[in-house]
């Protein structure tokens, strides 16, 4: 994926269109909220000139250029905070089922099912993540495309833990619980903060 793919995978949309669709509105909004600017003056004299008729409408072009990217922004922070907010309860949840005794990629598409009610991103993460271990993608792999989908420190840090316990044959269920809890802790602290 190139980066405008990844930027658009971590707002949350993976529609095929998207770069497209993206890169439409850029032009669209581009050209329209200068057309808009072009049209208020006609109907509302006096119009400004010169200089500041050329700076206005260079200002309304970078606008409306700028604005699906922030809007892009604002919509992978929400995102990524949600994934970390609700990812120690996915990890819990992973942890239980692997403890029950299921494997791991099992354990993986049972928590994509049954996180969908208390947060829908995580579910759709596990859940994606799940059809690529059936359809016959090495764990690693899927598990390092999941962590390129959220796009978050912390998520790639637990696939790497995943991965080293899988390759070494340690307890994943022990280092999902120091894990979870350290999420946890995180996310008090960043509450704290935030107070």
């Amino acid at each position: 994926m190139n980066s405008t793919e990844l930027r658009l995978v971590h707002a949350g949309w993976r529609e095929p269109n998207a770069v497209a669709i993206f890169y439409g509105l850029k032009t669209a909004l581009t050209v329209l909220i200068p057309g808009i600017l072009l049209w208020a003056w006609w109907v509302v004299p006096p119009a400004p000139t010169g200089l500041t008729k050329v700076s206005s409408l260079l200002a309304c072009c970078g606008l409306g250029y700028y604005l699906p990217d922030l809007a892009i922004h604002g919509l992978i922070s929400r995102r990524q905070k949600h994934l970390l907010h609700a990812f120690p309860d996915a990890l819990d949840l992973l942890r239980v089922c692997v403890q029950a005794g299921l494997g791991l990629d099992a354990a993986i598409e049972r928590v994509g099912k049954d996180m969908r009610i208390t947060s829908a991103a995580i579910s759709e993460e596990f859940a994606l993540t799940g059809l690529e271990l059936r359809a016959g993608l090495a764990r690693s792999a899927a598990l390092k495309n999941m962590s390129k989908r959220m796009g978050l420190k912390d998520i790639e840090a637990l696939v790497s833990m995943l991965i080293q316990a899988d390759r070494f044959g340690s307890s994943i269920s022990e280092s999902l619980v120091v894990y979870s809890e350290a999420l946890r802790t995180k996310r008090r602290l960043l509450a704290e903060e935030a107070a």
